[in-house]
Parts: structure tokens; C-alpha cells; sequence
């Protein structure tokens, strides 16, 4: 009978794939051996292997040049990375390695875009897209950006107010662009995006406060849907009233070259993950192309916002499976050395599903499990794959550690679990380290944090050291 570990993967999935293959009995990653990271590092330990950052901006790059030539399009294609996935400067420092432009989405985001450019990282001609609802000091940085000269700064008006608050801070002409408020799927408990400003309103907006104010430049639409870009009858629908938007407002405005599609492209949450990326950007340049063509006005430039795209597959974790508690005669339990809910947060919060593996014995017999925590809330657990109702993992050997890995986990989770701070039950922050390769392809790691300790912890909560 097939019943070790690896016959259960082979037989469920295409094995080996791209990122993932087996050394003997062990895993790897990008052709990183996890287990002696393991054996370096010791569990619980985070990491992020920063090349695969650059590949994935420049197979998205390369995806759209492909499109554009295809379709004959003579518009320009901007690749920015959303801040928000992961303020980190290693990710940051290697995202600009690639020539690309920045998203951000609040106040801190401008300082960020400051150090970036004081250290030569982006220059005065990166386009700073700053989404987001902006008041106070948002305002204030937006416009210390600009005043001081870097004028590919575009503040995308996100409600009426926000021109009047720019305008008192900014000195001189300044570029603006426009958000549209997307209508959301059914299933959503409301219809529109509480973010920009109403389909039917943008033409009307535009001529009433933009149109006759030689102090602005209206240089973008933008557009965003909160499911991601999917081969959805939704999806294709809202981006073509968005092109319809686009084209009624180029008339009115010739300045107007700029149309920001957003973010949302998927990244791979299981072995069995299928998209075809280079088909969607076909789609997506294709129908702009003939909607513009059909009425007469220049296609735009193309802008993406990738954040997720960007720094997800580039990011894991790895745990030792501590005790095994046997709690009936169906279900066991496999104890990790650290937190759900405190390091992968989004496994708690909106039941986000990663790519699940063990690390060693795959030439093992498997058993079905479920995972916990170590904090004592009843939600700190993980119970289910991508597109399984069940986890398997090598059986459970006292004598024999069993390591785990969660996959593309980059984006996200350490901000949203409050990267240095306090975590439920006060479980410490895992250790980090990074990943990288030199031309050679050689393989070097370093720690950027190490674990929390105790008088880290006691230091935040007020308690002096005797």
C-alpha cells in the first residue's frame, strides 16, 4: 500500500513544482534546505527568501510588455509595489532593485518614501501614488513631498474634502488622481467601497471642482476591486464601467493618461493552485484597447498597485510539532512551538489558508490531524488545506521531531500580528531571518530579529527592571 507521506502528495498533487522538491526525505524551497535552516536556527522561525520578490515583479512586467506588444498597444505599463503588504526595508530595498514606482496608503508611508529617496533607493522620477483616506498629517507629508520637488507625487481623491485640504498645503500646480468607488459582489454585507468617490459623480466632479482650477492636473483614474482580479462576469463588469468612466472623463479632460487597475492578483495558497496570469492581462489590455479605439480617445497608461503579488511567495514559517493529545477516538491534535493567531494572523481572522508541508520524514506513514496553538484560546488552531477538508501529516514519533512549514506567507501577517509588540498570551515573536542569493547563485542567510524575550515583552508593558 501507498501510505508514506510522500505517496500522499504525489497522489494528490504535481510533484515536485517549481518552488517546492524533495532532498531524500526532507523539503525544499527554492531549492533551500529547511531542515538545516532548522538545525542553524532552531523553531519557531520565520523567513523571507528575498529573490523571489524580484521574480515575481519582473514575471508580471514581462507578462504585460508580452500583452501590449500583442495587442498593439502603445501605452506605457508602471509596475508599484503597495507599501502595506510589508513596510520592511529589506523588502523595499530589494523591490527597487527592479526599476518599479510605490503605492502608499498613509502618513508613515511618505516618511518611508523620504528615506527611500534620501538613500537613493527611488528617485524624483518613482511615481508615489497615495491612496487612502487622508487627513492631518497624511496631508501634511503628501505635501512636504511635493513642495520639496518631487512632482511625480499623485494624491488619488479619495472624497470631495481631500482637494480643499491639498490645496492648502500644496504650493503651486500639482498632479491629482481620482478614485472610483467599486461596487462590491453580492455576497458583500454592502454595495459599494466605502473608498473614492461614486461612478456616476467622477464626470460631474471633475467639471465642477478640476476642470476650470489651474492649480490641478487630473492625471489618473483609479480603479479597484476587493476580490482581486478573477475570470468573473463580476469582475469583467466593473472594469468595463470603469473604462466607460475613463473614456467619458479623457474627453472632457485631455491631461487625463492614467489608468490604475489596483492590485489583486492571486498568489499560489495551494499545490494545486491554477491561474492563468498572462491570459487576465491579455483580457484586461484588450478590452481597454477596443473600448478606447471604438471611442476614439488614447488608450492610458497602465498602472498596478501589486502588494500581495509582490512580497507573498517570498515569505514562510517553519514549527515543530511539540505533543500530540489524542482528545477522542477521531481527533488528534499536533501542538506547534508558537501561535496561530500571534504569527499567522490571518489564519484566524479570515480563515486564510496557506500552503501547508511538512519538512522531514515524508518517507513516513501520514496520519490525519489537526494543528493547535499554543495560546489557550479555543480559535488558535489550523484545521483544514486549501482544497482539503483534512490535514495529513508524517505520524506523530516522540523520539522523532516533526517540522512543518506554512508557505507565502509574505504579505501581511507581520504587521497585521504587530511585528515587535505584545501578542496574545504573551507568546513571543518568532525569530526572522532573510534569505538571499549572490550572481553566483550563491546562498547566504542572516538574522534580521531575533525571538522576544522576556524582558522585551515586560519592557512594553511598563514594568522596570530591578
Amino acid at each position: 500500500m501507498n501510505t508514506k507521506y510522500s505517496d500522499l502528495i504525489n497522489q494528490t498533487y504535481y510533484f515536485p513544482q517549481e518552488e517546492f522538491n524533495l532532498n531524500k526525505d526532507n523539503l525544499q524551497f527554492h531549492n533551500i534546505d529547511l531542515m538545516k535552516l532548522v538545525e542553524q536556527y532552531g523553531t519557531p522561525l520565520k523567513f523571507t527568501y528575498l529573490p523571489q520578490i524580484s521574480n515575481n515583479i519582473n514575471k508580471a512586467k514581462n507578462w504585460f510588455r508580452k500583452s501590449m506588444e500583442k495587442n498593439k498597444y502603445e501605452g506605457k505599463y508602471y509596475y508599484c509595489y503597495c507599501t502595506k503588504s510589508s513596510h520592511f526595508e529589506y523588502i523595499m530595498n530589494e523591490a527597487f532593485k527592479n526599476n518599479i514606482h510605490i503605492e502608499t496608503s498613509s502618513a508613515f508611508d511618505i516618511n518611508i518614501v523620504e528615506n527611500l529617496l534620501q538613500n537613493g533607493k527611488i528617485n524624483k522620477s518613482t511615481y508615489v501614488i497615495c491612496n487612502g483616506f487622508k487627513r492631518d498629517q497624511y496631508i501634511d507629508n503628501i505635501a512636504r513631498l511635493i513642495n520639496n520637488g518631487h512632482k511625480n507625487t499623485i494624491p488619488i481623491i479619495d472624497n470631495y474634502e481631500e482637494l480643499d485640504l491639498l490645496q492648502a498645503e500644496i504650493k503651486g500646480k500639482f498632479k491629482i488622481g481620482i478614485r472610483i468607488a467599486a461596487e462590491e459582489e453580492p455576497k458583500f454585507e454592502f454595495y459599494t467601497s466605502r473608498l473614492g468617490i461614486g461612478y456616476k459623480n467622477i464626470v460631474q466632479f471633475y467639471k465642477k471642482q478640476i476642470q476650470e482650477n489651474d492649480k490641478l492636473e487630473l492625471k489618473m483614474l483609479h480603479f479597484f476591486i476587493n476580490t482581486g482580479i478573477n475570470d468573473t462576469a463580476y469582475y469583467w463588469n466593473e472594469l468595463v464601467k470603469c473604462i466607460k468612466v475613463y473614456i467619458a472623463l479623457k474627453k472632457e479632460c485631455p491631461s487625463l493618461d492614467g489608468l490604475n487597475i489596483g492590485g489583486g492578483f492571486p498568489i499560489k495558497n495551494s499545490l494545486a493552485f491554477e491561474y492563468d496570469y498572462q491570459y487576465m492581462i491579455d483580457e484586461i489590455i484588450n478590452q481597454i484597447k477596443i473600448a478606447c479605439d471604438e471611442a476614439e480617445v488614447d488608450v492610458p497608461n497602465i498602472f498596478t498597485e501589486f502588494g500581495s503579488f509582490t512580497v507573498g511567495e517570498s515569505g514562510g514559517a517553519i514549527y515543530q510539532v511539540l505533543y500530540q493529545k489524542q482528545q477522542n477516538d477521531r481527533e488528534k491534535w499536533n501542538m506547534i512551538d508558537s501561535s496561530f493567531i500571534t504569527t499567522l494572523p490571518d489564519t484566524w481572522a479570515i480563515n486564510k489558508r496557506f500552503i501547508m508541508l511538512a519538512v522531514n520524514r515524508w518517507n513516513e506513514t501520514y496520519e490525519r490531524v489537526l494543528l493547535g496553538g499554543m495560546t489557550c484560546d479555543s480559535d488558535d488552531y489550523y484545521n483544514s488545506e486549501q482544497n482539503m477538508n483534512a490535514i495529513y501529516l508524517p505520524k506523530y514519533n516522540k523520539e522523532k521531531p516533526l517540522y512543518i512549514g506554512f508557505f507565502n506567507t509574505g504579505a501581511y501577517q507581520e504587521t497585521i500580528g504587530g511585528y515587535g509588540g505584545l501578542h496574545h498570551c504573551l507568546i513571543p515573536q518568532p525569530k526572522h531571518i532573510l534569505i538571499d542569493r549572490d550572481e553566483n547563485g550563491i546562498m547566504a542567510t542572516e538574522v534580521f530579529s531575533e525571538q522576544q524575550t522576556s524582558e522585551d515583552v515586560l519592557k512594553i508593558l511598563g514594568y522596570k527592571a530591578k
